[in-house]
């Protein structure tokens, strides 16, 4: 799907080359619209793949594509592009963003302008949105505003009878490697200028007690508008709140800011300036919650209004700090890395270079071993390996030279076997890292081995850390795999990811400060439900520690949380309870809870839990695998319905009222699923869940199958240059031979005919 995306971005700033500003007035020719016909197809997809909320012309007919304003005469061009083209609209105004951060959580309220530029006037078209959103995005809500009518966002239940229908038939949202989510508005006119409110939620990344915060926000130039007097304006408003009182030390920022405030733990900036041309690059703040030693505290909250749980709500965390004497335990791992045939090439290579980068982290005291797997295991040795030099190097030849991807998936298989090896690990912690792209029948049964075997208390157990790579392997079995080995989770939808995301998860499992986590207040609760994760983590120095759930009762205070250090002593604190009430609980925990709650829904197979996790995405605003997301359509003269409101996503719930379905887009759902045991039968790549890329050679060479004339039905002159373009210098001799050919006989043909008229 990204590949198809930036191919119709392509075809469509080559239609927009026809478009007539007046005297003087062309675009700027850019980087990516002067790309050499031998650069990668990749290199494509990177050039064209939106880097910040952008605005597209969805055009199947190229005779529209005029300037709705200076009409000109346009060759007209026979036939449709199929796919439609998409051509990047103009901004204009004021783009603002609103960034709220808490904890290791941030909310970002975009807000721009875009005018159809490039449809001649009386004509319309679909404008497709593209939200790119940061590390673990999630899409919220969505306003959007054009001329005679607007529309709002809500999530509902998937259930909902009045949706089946239209659910069936697919919804017209996508979701691109896991972070761009796009959706389309119907039949704008050409020369309309529409407006884009989005909100969505993001993770802020953290290490060695920094905190990093990354949005989209980089524009290509082709976004600008033609004309010298055209205002461009961008603001950013950046609230900072630390969560826990400590102090805030700011790092670095990517644009100007003016300090607007400053609190105990608490800080406001703001970004606002006239720019010549939209910002070129992502917006990006670090900061620091300075504290030498390890602390937490614990927040109490009450229920939020109309909260479908009445029980209070506490959220405990902790933080490694800054102390560099508390030393990580010694480690022994296991790397469990998929080779069955759908890891093959890119995949693969990236997954063996993730792991290989991860084993040179590895201190000299750890041991370390390597199991491949497809239908049959493939062990790098018999025993575990000290992390020496000379054995890593031995481990990169073998997984160089000694495997290849092919065959099926069987993960039991291996992890017994890892299981097997690390049982009688003692002074130091036992960690298994699963690597797989793949869905299997038996993911279940693994949860539960893996869970009777595990012992609920006692020493140091197993630690079982995750990763996925694409859409195709289970991500809820996965989470659950490493909510119940008390490690962690992480995924990455494209092969060129992989490295990166495998080394920060290894980094973040393998830096263990802290170990059998316990809290002493729990135990003395009326009513405790929904710990999450149920199975208290590890502290990492790669990450704090946020444990949520809801009770009934009092909470005692002081909260004794207790664990052991990696000198094998015993570690005690004393955390302050205190209750709050402008923290946004929902907001810092309501991503975290749904997909852990999810996770559980899946094991069990309970309806009631999906049912509740339904009703809590509704309530936060958070989307999850129980609900679809919808727009509403409202015409100006008509009375905006009573239903969700933006500013109101996180804090009531709205039920969706009997709504007109002529009068709703379905978006369909915004996440990825439980796996695709067929696609992993199949060993159907990872990323080829998205559409094959709709190069012009495809649809010239699909249609030719049929008949010669409805290549020309449906592909444009634009169209067939661009396949010439692709072919190799042999298509290209045969073509025009054919064609010298035909031209000959036709010519022999023309003279017969004078002859005989003669």
């Amino acid at each position: 799907m990204a590949r198809e995306f930036a191919t119709c971005v392509e075809y469509g700033l080559s239609l927009s080359k026809r478009i007539y500003y007046g005297k003087e007035m062309t675009p700027a020719a850019t980087a990516a619209m002067t790309r050499s016909v031998s650069e990668k197809s990749s290199d494509v997809a990177e050039s064209y793949f939106p880097t910040a909320v952008m605005a597209y012309a969805v055009v199947s007919e190229p005779e529209l594509v005029e300037n709705p304003d200076v009409p000109s005469y346009q060759p007209y061009v026979h036939g449709r592009c199929e796919p439609p083209a998409l051509i990047p609209l103009h901004m204009h105004g004021v783009v603002t963003m609103e960034i709220d951060c808490c904890f290791d959580h941030a909310n970002v309220c975009f807000s721009g302008a875009w005018r159809v530029h490039c449809i001649k006037g009386n004509s319309k078209c679909d404008v497709r949105i593209a939200v790119p959103m940061g590390e673990q995005g999630s899409l919220l809500g969505v306003e959007v505003d054009v001329p005679g009518r607007s529309c709002h966002s809500q999530l509902i239940e998937a259930e909902d009878a009045n949706y089946k229908e239209k659910v069936s038939k697919g919804g017209n949202g996508r979701l691109m490697r896991g972070s761009v989510y796009t959706f389309k508005i119907p039949q704008v006119e050409g020369g309309a200028t529409v407006s884009i409110k989005v909100i969505w939620s993001q993770k802020l990344l953290y290490h060695e007690g920094q905190f990093s915060l990354n949005v989209p926000f980089s524009f290509p130039a082709f976004v600008n508008p033609v004309g010298k007097k055209i205002s461009k304006r961008e603001k950013i408003l950046l609230n900072v709140s630390s969560g826990v009182g400590k102090e805030i030390l700011c790092k670095s920022t990517s644009h100007a800011l003016k300090e607007l405030r400053r609190e105990v733990g608490k800080m406001g900036f703001l970004y606002d300036a006239e720019v010549l041309t939209w910002s070129s690059a992502d917006f990006s703040f670090s900061y620091n919650v300075y504290s030498k030693d390890l602390f937490g505290g614990v927040l109490l909250q009450s229920p939020l209004l109309r909260d479908i749980d009445d029980r209070q709500m506490f959220c405990f965390y902790l933080f490694p700090g800054n102390n560099q004497s508390m030393k990580a335990f010694r480690k022994e791992v296991i790397f469990i890395i998929d080779i069955s045939g759908s890891m093959k090439g890119g995949p693969f290579e990236s997954a063996k270079n993730g792991l290989l980068s991860s084993l040179q982290k590895l201190n000299p005291e750890d041991s370390f071993n390597i199991i491949a797997f497809k239908m049959d295991t493939y062990l790098f040795s018999s025993v575990m390996e000290q992390a020496t030099e000379e054995a890593i190097i031995e481990a990169t030849r073998w997984l160089n030279d000694k495997l290849t991807a092919d065959g099926g998936t069987n993960i039991l298989g291996p992890l017994k076997q890892a299981i097997k090896l690390l049982a009688e690990t003692t002074n130091s912690i036992p960690v298994i890292f699963l690597i797989t792209d793949g869905a299997v029948e038996d993911e279940r049964d693994i949860c539960n081995f893996v869970k009777g075997y595990l012992p609920s208390g006692g020493s140091i157990s197993l630690r079982i850390s995750t990763f996925g790579i694409g859409t195709y392997c289970n991500h809820h079995f996965l989470r659950m795999l490493a909510q119940i080995g008390r490690g962690h989770f992480d995924t990455a939808y494209d092969a060129d990811s992989v490295d990166f995301r495998m080394q920060k998860l290894f980094t973040t499992a393998s830096s263990i400060i802290l170990a059998d986590i316990t809290v002493d207040a729990l135990e003395h609760l009326d009513s405790l439900e929904q710990l999450l994760p149920f199975c208290i983590p590890d502290l990492s120095r790669g990450s704090p520690l946020i444990v949520s759930g809801r009770y009934s009762g009092n909470f005692p205070d002081p909260v004794k949380i207790s664990g052991t250090l990696a000198d094998m002593r015993k570690f005690t604190i004393d955390l302050k309870a205190q209750k709050t009430k402008d923290l946004p609980f929902d907001r810092v925990v309501g991503r975290r809870q749904i997909d852990l709650l999810t996770a559980n829904a899946w094991l069990s197979g309970s309806k009631e839990l999906e049912q509740k996790v339904a009703k809590m995405s509704i309530q936060t605003g958070f989307p999850s695998e129980y609900t679809l997301m919808v727009l509403h359509q409202t015409l100006q003269d008509e009375k905006a319905p009573e239903t969700i409101l933006i500013q109101d996503v996180f804090n009531k719930i709205n039920p969706l009222k009997k709504m007109d379905l002529q009068k709703t887009i379905m978006l369909g759902n915004l996440c990825v699923g439980f796996g695709n045991l067929t696609a992993t039968a199949e060993n159907i790549p990872p990323g080829t869940e998205e559409t094959k890329s709709s190069e012009a050679t495809e649809m010239l060479f699909k249609a030719a199958s049929n008949c010669c004339g409805r290549v020309v039905d449906r592909c444009c002159c634009m169209c067939f240059i661009q396949t010439c373009s692709y072919m190799n210098n042999q298509c290209a001799i045969v073509l025009s031979q054919i064609c010298a050919a035909l031209a000959c006989v036709e010519c022999i043909n023309c003279c017969i005919e004078l002859c005989e008229c003669g």
